[in-house]
């Protein structure tokens, strides 16, 4: 079980990582969609992560970074599709 516990912790690090480098590189905004929902699904997986481990600095830690990333996805509404002309 240990071994699925650290490559899920992996695959969290790897979604907020990825997206900290994306960032930083210039092909993702900090608004962007795809920014935030890494953010978000990295901080689900690691707070998973830190609720088995029992890990309460870092189940803190993700629960605000979760929350963070939601609320800026669900603050920037729905995605529009330009309209022809």
């Amino acid at each position: 079980m240990n071994v699925v516990v650290q490559l899920t912790s992996l695959v969290g690090a790897a979604l907020i990582l990825g997206a900290y480098v994306s960032l930083q590189r210039g092909w993702w905004t900090q608004t962007g969609r795809a920014y935030l929902w890494c953010n978000f699904l990295g901080a689900v997986v690691l707070t998973a992560v830190a609720v088995w481990d029992r890990r309460f600095g870092f189940i803190a830690l993700e629960v605000v970074w979760a929350s963070v990333s939601l609320w800026s996805l669900m603050r920037r509404g729905p995605v529009r599709t330009p309209e022809p002309g």
